[in-house]
């Protein structure tokens, strides 16, 4: 977790170090593939933060991909405890997903943190106030926030992260197994944009890979 405050702190675009080898260019392949439960579809899972800004440059073309791709995929998104178990905006997602609610307030989160540079990630009373603020139940969120449920989800979050070997964000697993992200897809140098188109397009060929082996 001391790795993760780092990442945090440093809001950098960090190289893929985990156990995996090379394949084709732009991803590579879990030594390990994780097993997934997506049925005929394909897993897309993206390992994020809201305080990363190459997450916030993302994720609109991310967002507008998944869109696209329907029936094809079953996304999801895992939010690095940057904290650990007490990490307030990892808690917070979790919440919002148990909820229901998380694209209420997806993109307002990266606004707010990117964009009004409000400080609303220090504690779980300020993503609170902030959540109440853009209309949150208070009430309801406190219920399920403090349910057993999240907090196992939240608890169990840093070893289900440690089962892909993932270390930096945004990175996005493809069927448990195919690995990319704007540092993989694109190339030293290259802008953010373009980089993320790259990996868009990567994604492209890793799904369809994906979908042909299920069959």
């Amino acid at each position: 977790m001391r790795f993760l405050r780092l990442m945090l702190a440093a809001t950098a675009l960090l190289a893929f170090t985990a156990t995996s080898h090379a394949a084709e260019p732009g991803y590579t392949t879990l030594a390990q593939p994780v097993r997934t439960d997506s049925g005929k579809k394909v897993e897309v899972i993206e390992f994020f933060m809201y305080t990363c800004p190459h997450c916030n440059v993302l994720d609109p073309m991310l967002s507008e991909w998944v869109k696209k791709q329907g029936d094809k995929i079953s996304f999801r998104r895992l939010h690095f405890p940057a904290g650990g178990d007490k990490d307030p905006l990892a808690h917070a997602y979790i919440t919002l997903e148990a909820m229901g609610q998380v694209e209420q307030f997806h993109t307002k989160f990266f606004n707010a943190i990117h964009v009004q540079r409000d400080r609303i990630y220090r504690s779980d009373e300020q993503v609170t106030d902030f959540l109440v603020k853009n209309g949150i139940d208070k009430a309801k969120y406190q219920q399920f926030f403090n349910s057993f449920a999240v907090q196992t989800k939240l608890k169990r979050l840093p070893a289900t992260i440690g089962s892909y070997k993932i270390e930096s964000a945004p990175t996005i697993v493809v069927d448990g197994r195919y690995v990319t992200s704007p540092s993989l897809a694109g190339a030293p140098g290259m802008p953010e944009l373009q980089a993320g188109k790259q990996t868009l397009a990567v994604l492209d060929q890793l799904v369809a890979k994906a979908a042909a082996e299920k069959k």
